[in-house]
């Protein structure tokens, strides 16, 4: 079964992971098959700072 590597800002918590890992896993048993088990979600947390879309980081949008 799947890896999934979910990488969001900083910022979440403890219990939005969860969450979100429980119906990831859901979603990959339906559609793939198995067991949760088999299914790991692993999570990235990234400060703004860190990462850039269209060539501007996110920490400095909206400057």
């Amino acid at each position: 079964m799947p890896t999934l590597r979910v990488e969001l800002f900083e910022g979440r918590t403890p219990q939005q992971k969860a969450d979100l890992a429980k119906e990831l896993t859901d979603a990959c048993v339906r559609v793939l098959g198995g067991s949760a088990d088999g299914v790991d979600v692993v999570f990235f947390d990234i400060k703004r700072q860190d990462w850039a879309t269209g060539g501007v980081l996110w920490s400095e949008k909206g400057k």
